[in-house]
C-alpha cells in the first residue's frame, strides 16, 4: 500500500502510564498528552465509544467514521473491537500527519488489556494502514490512514455517520478548533451524523455552532467535568 512521506513530528514524545493502567504518550515539556492521565482507556471508551459509536453502530450498514487525530490508535482499536463483536461493517478514515514511530507503537500496552486474540491483529492493521486503499480485518473493520493535515485533505461531502475529533487541545493546536475546520468536517457529515470530542470549551462549542452543528454538553470521564457531542442538522 502506498504511503505518503512521513512528516517530522515537531514534538518530543514519551510513553507514560495513566490511572487505569493503560498507556498514553506525553508531549515532553508541555502540559499535553494523547489521552487523559486519569485513564486513557476509560476516556476513549467514555468520549468516543459510549457517546459516539454506541449511538450509531446499529443504525447504519456500513458505518462510515472519520477520526481527526489517530494518535496511539486506541479509538480505532476500540472501534475495531466493537465492529467484530457486533458483526458490523465499519469503514474508518483516520487522519494523522505525524504517525508514531515503531518504538513508541511497540511500547503501548493496549493489546495486553483485552482477552481477545484479534486485538493484536487490529492494532497492527491500524498502525500500518495506507492511504490509497482500505486494509481490513475479517471483512468487517476497514481502515485507511491519511498522513496529511486536515487543512490539506479533500473530504467527500456527506459521507460520514460519525466523527471522532481527537486533536491536541486548543492551547496546543488552536488552528484545529476553528469554525473553518468544523465547517469542513460538517460538510463531510451526513445529516444526523455525530461528532464527539473531549473538549468542552465555550469557544469550541461556539465554533461548532457557527459551522451548523447542534451542540450538547455531556458528563465527562474521571478527571473531566464535561465533554461535547454535536449533531449535523
Amino acid at each position: 500500500m502506498a504511503q505518503l512521506p512521513v512528516m517530522e513530528n515537531p514534538w518530543k514524545l514519551e510513553l507514560i502510564n495513566t490511572s487505569d493502567g493503560s498507556h498514553t504518550i506525553r508531549l515532553a515539556g508541555a502540559d499535553e498528552q494523547y489521552h487523559s492521565i486519569n485513564g486513557a482507556l476509560q476516556e476513549s471508551l467514555h468520549v468516543f465509544i459510549n457517546a459516539g459509536l454506541d449511538e450509531v453502530i446499529d443504525d447504519f450498514q456500513p458505518l462510515h467514521i472519520l477520526e481527526v487525530g489517530l494518535g496511539t490508535g486506541l479509538n480505532a482499536l476500540l472501534t475495531a473491537q466493537n465492529s467484530i463483536k457486533k458483526n458490523k461493517v465499519v469503514y474508518y478514515d483516520a487522519i494523522e500527519p505525524f504517525p508514531l514511530d515503531n518504538e513508541l507503537i511497540k511500547g503501548l500496552n493496549y493489546t495486553t488489556l483485552f482477552n481477545d486474540t484479534l486485538i493484536s491483529q487490529a492494532f497492527d492493521l491500524i498502525h500500518h494502514a495506507g492511504n490509497e486503499q482500505y486494509s481490513n480485518l475479517q471483512h468487517l473493520f476497514y481502515i485507511r490512514c491519511f498522513q496529511q493535515r486536515i487543512q490539506e485533505l479533500h473530504l467527500q461531502s456527506e459521507k460520514y455517520h460519525l466523527v471522532y475529533f481527537d486533536a491536541f487541545g486548543p492551547d496546543t493546536q488552536p488552528e484545529m478548533w476553528t469554525e473553518e475546520i468544523f465547517t469542513r468536517i460538517s460538510s463531510s457529515m451526513k445529516p444526523g451524523a455525530i461528532v464527539a470530542t473531549y473538549c468542552a470549551k465555550g469557544a469550541v462549542r461556539r465554533a461548532m455552532k457557527s459551522a451548523g452543528l447542534k451542540v450538547e454538553k455531556l458528563p465527562g470521564p474521571p478527571g473531566k467535568r464535561e465533554i461535547t457531542r454535536a449533531v449535523k442538522m
